[in-house]
């Protein structure tokens, strides 16, 4: 049965479509492989019962020939997606208790396709970290392994991206506010998509930095990000953000071809102190898409220096905005008062107990940069510079690159534990390649595309113009053709 969770989105629709397996089969098989799983701590919210029924009746909308592309594909759902009636707690001790009585846009574009459930996965509390230890459920930890250590799978969606590294489901939504997609696909060896911003509502997710949160796929390879981006997007009234774009159909646009493409290399991309294997699989990457016929040049992306700070000040600021609503008052975790506890005292022991050390430095040095001494200083100074990063790369677009090469990620996986929470920037610059292209909201995808010399896997990182997804889905594609990667981790869990 286990060999049925190492499907592709596309094998298992194809299979279903022939009778050669049901959609209780795949799900069934799905089921076990989560309860064997427990040790990578990726699921946190199981919903077998739920994904039965899903499934019962994707089978029967499959027998009455009215499948859709996801009809009976067994996904995992980021604990950040509202889900009705199921716990969606944004991995936080705030939101312990809450089960929504509606569901995200999102997964319910998912469930109208024909997905099945298989349940909530892991996260860094409220998506703020790149390492996925700041859960309230405790760390999600990486399929991939190096003697025996456990390796983190990337943050923030680190469950989805070791659940489907792991084969306990078929892909997972995932959200990338500063690479939280990006990221942690490169660290498990998936493939994970960051739409443009305004691609995929943002109704019935649970915000963070409102101008930079973005939901995507996080899948095997290129082909089921497709499959699942198509399902997953499309114009929603309820988010003013939702752009009013007809939804193409983004797996037929995977030919391969990139003859005539013009691939941009960023020169300020070059950081100090780069691994030499991150460096030589960039220039394996330039020399796979141009061996495949696209143009490699060199461009300059001269405010890309400036993309962490500014990060650092716009994603707090948005988030002690956004956090302000969990007080305790209407749902979520409420604090134990004591006798001649006012409002004040309830909001304040509340949230103390309720946000984990991270949020709440988030959320202080968001309230600091946002008050009235500092907000000129630090804010305006970065929406400013914000601005400056998105015209590098109009620039660059405008002078006809098609698509831009980068890394994924300054490192391979690393070993959970190394969070310092003396230094917390050192975890922010793991963010390095990918924060800029959610400040200039633009599509962006993480590729695997080699191993380094542990074995671990490696990312490359393709950006592309706003609303080309299609366009960079089948760049990635040449590249994940020509880089073959086929590596999985052994299992020890």
């Amino acid at each position: 049965m286990s060999e049925l969770t190492k499907m592709t989105i596309a094998a298992a629709r194809d299979a279903l479509g022939k009778g050669e397996v049901t959609s209780l089969e795949l799900t069934e098989a799905c089921l076990t492989a989560i309860d064997g799983a427990d040790a990578l701590g990726a699921f946190v919210h199981k919903t077998p019962d739920l994904a039965r029924e899903m499934a019962a009746a994707a089978d029967a909308r499959i027998k009455a020939g009215e499948a859709d592309k996801l009809t009976g594909i067994p996904l995992g759902i980021k604990d950040l997606f509202c889900t009705k009636g199921v716990p969606s707690q944004a991995a936080s001790r705030i939101l312990e208790g809450f089960r929504p009585e509606y569901e995200s846009t999102v997964s319910q574009k998912l469930f109208d396709a024909g997905a099945v459930m298989l349940g909530k996965l892991n996260m860094d509390e409220f998506a703020m970290g790149s390492s996925n230890e700041t859960s309230v459920y405790g760390n999600a930890v990486n399929p991939w392994r190096v003697n025996g250590q456990d390796l983190t799978p990337g943050g923030s969606s680190g469950g989805s991206a070791a659940a489907v590294a792991a084969d306990l489901c078929l892909g997972a939504t995932g959200t990338d506010t500063g690479g939280s997609i990006r990221q942690p696909a490169a660290f498990t060896g998936i493939t994970g998509l960051k739409p443009t911003y305004g691609r995929c509502s943002r109704w019935g997710i649970v915000a963070f930095a409102s101008s930079l949160d973005q939901a995507g796929p996080m899948a095997k390879d290129v082909r089921d990000c497709a499959i699942m981006l198509e399902a997953m997007c499309g114009h929603d009234p309820k988010d003013s953000t939702s752009a009013d774009l007809e939804v193409p159909d983004f797996e037929a646009m995977l030919t391969g071809d990139i003859r005539g493409k013009t691939i941009g290399i960023p020169r300020e991309y070059r950081m100090d102190g780069m691994p030499a294997e991150i460096e030589a699989l960039w220039a394996e990457g330039r020399k796979m898409l141009q061996d495949a016929g696209a143009k490699i040049v060199d461009i300059s992306l001269p405010h890309t220096k400036y993309a962490l700070p500014t990060y650092y000040v716009i994603a707090p600021a948005e988030a002690s905005s956004n956090l302000a609503r969990y007080d305790g008052v209407r749902f979520g975790h409420r604090a134990k008062l004591s006798q001649g506890d006012g409002i004040t005292e309830m909001y304040e022991k509340t949230r103390a107990e309720g946000f984990g050390p991270e949020v709440q430095r988030r959320v202080m040095i968001g309230t600091y940069v946002l008050s009235a001494g500092f907000y000129d200083a630090y804010y305006n100074r970065a929406r400013k510079v914000r601005t400056l990063i998105k015209r590098d790369f109009e620039d660059a677009f405008a002078q006809g690159v098609d698509a831009i090469l980068t890394p994924a990620t300054p490192s391979a996986a690393f070993p959970l534990g190394q969070s310092d929470d003396a230094d917390p920037v050192a975890m922010y610059l793991n963010d390095v390649f990918t924060v800029t292209v959610n400040l200039a909201g633009l599509p962006g995808i993480a590729v695997p595309a080699g191993q380094d010399g542990q074995g671990l896997p490696l990312g490359l990182q393709l950006i592309g113009r706003p609303w080309e997804e299609g366009d960079l889905l089948n760049t990635a594609y040449a590249l994940e053709r020509a880089a073959g990667f086929v590596g999985k981790p052994e299992k020890w869990w």
